[in-house]
């Protein structure tokens, strides 16, 4: 049996030095981000060389703006690979390196000096970016072509550089339907303005709890801390969903779904509404598909659908029903809609649904327990 199965091991381990050091990452990412980088420098250097010209009094494009690639394109999440992050820490970082080349005379100890300096600089303004060391000693040791232009050099061409890579950097990422410049979802807040904290955090880790654990760890991660709140809580409904996934949407979802057309008048969809008692009216175009929903609150002074109907929460019948359970107890969600691949409307699942279901899972998770 061992020496079956150290065939296996060892191709693992083989083919574990092209697997992504970074998590979440992947080919299809990593190739999303050799593409931009290729565009965008060349851009860069191509827009650099129009305005000022290829001479040797200016170089092209200067070489901290490759590292700053690497994070643009390939960790675009990242709190160093932000707008103000590439900018600022490049320019800041070239004119440390600037001043330590001005004043130190022995280039050992001004590289030093210059990088150390732009670490400072960049935490004090907070737009830390690595390759801005790299900006630093370029300007400590750039030669002539830094020399002859002093304290220009930070602003051309290291902040024109930075500038021309970073809006080619959000349009590439706009375009690729990716969230550059990244906003870390903000936590979960209490919707009904009192001070009780919101149901999704009243049990489970809290972020003093995040505040607490990185305190013990006393080390600094390439993650925004809103980020690593928001990956924590994923981590949990996905293991709740291992637990529980067996029961899918379809299994606990209303068939009988109350709906109404996008023709219909605001006051037929409050009839709907106070007759079934419901919360969450969803909205169908002619051919059955979801266009939104609609509640009393967005009909309260209304008089047609059009210009009331709010984005729907959806969800799929092969679902895990656990899998709703973020956006049942977000404070806003009272009910998924179940669509099929074509968009149409096939079931409806209410905070109430997922409530009785978690009911009956937890009697079948004890029994499987005491087995």
């Amino acid at each position: 049996m061992s020496n079956s199965s150290t065939p296996k091991a060892d191709s693992s381990h083989r083919f574990r030095l092209f697997s992504p050091v970074l998590a979440g990452a992947t080919v299809r990412e990593r190739m999303f981000a050799c593409l931009g980088a290729l565009i965008a420098i060349a851009l860069t250097g191509m827009v650099s060389g129009y305005f000022f010209g290829h001479g040797s009094h200016l170089p092209l494009i200067v070489a901290p703006m490759g590292a700053s690639a690497v994070l643009l394109f390939a960790v675009p999440a990242s709190p160093l690979a932000q707008p103000w992050s590439i900018i600022g820490g490049n320019t800041i970082s070239a004119m440390m390196g600037i001043l330590a080349a001005h004043f130190i005379h022995e280039p050992i100890i001004a590289i030093g000096v210059g990088v150390s300096l732009a670490i400072g600089a960049m935490s004090f303004t907070r737009c830390l970016h690595p390759p801005g060391g790299a900006a630093a000693l370029t300007a400590v040791l750039g030669g002539p072509a830094v020399a002859n232009w002093g304290l220009l050099f930070p602003f051309v061409p290291v902040a024109l550089n930075s500038c021309i890579l970073v809006a080619l950097g959000i349009l590439f990422h706009k375009l690729g339907q990716r969230n550059y410049p990244h906003v870390a979802v903000p936590a979960p807040f209490n919707t009904h303005q009192t001070i009780d904290l919101p149901s999704a955090v009243r049990i489970g880790f809290r972020e003093e709890d995040v505040d607490a654990a990185l305190a013990k760890f006393e080390e600094s991660f390439d993650i925004d801390r809103g980020d690593l709140s928001r990956l924590l809580r994923q981590v949990e409904v996905e293991a709740a969903v291992r637990s529980h996934g067996a029961v899918t949407c379809a299994d606990i979802m209303s068939r009988d779904v109350i709906a109404v057309g996008e023709n219909a008048t605001a006051e037929e969809a409050r009839a709907l509404l106070l007759k079934h008692n419901i919360r969450t009216l969803p909205v169908k175009d002619g051919s059955g598909r979801l266009i939104g929903t609609v509640g009393l609150r967005e009909l309260m002074h209304a008089e047609r659908l059009v210009g009331h109907i709010a984005a729907a929460v959806t969800g799929l019948p092969d679902a895990p029903a656990i899998s709703l359970l973020p956006h049942l107890t977000d404070g806003r969600t009272h009910a998924v809609v179940i669509v099929d691949a074509g968009g149409h409307v096939v079931g409806l699942i209410s905070q109430t649904d997922l409530l009785s279901a978690m009911a009956h899972m937890l009697p079948e998770q004890m029994a499987q327990s005491a087995a």
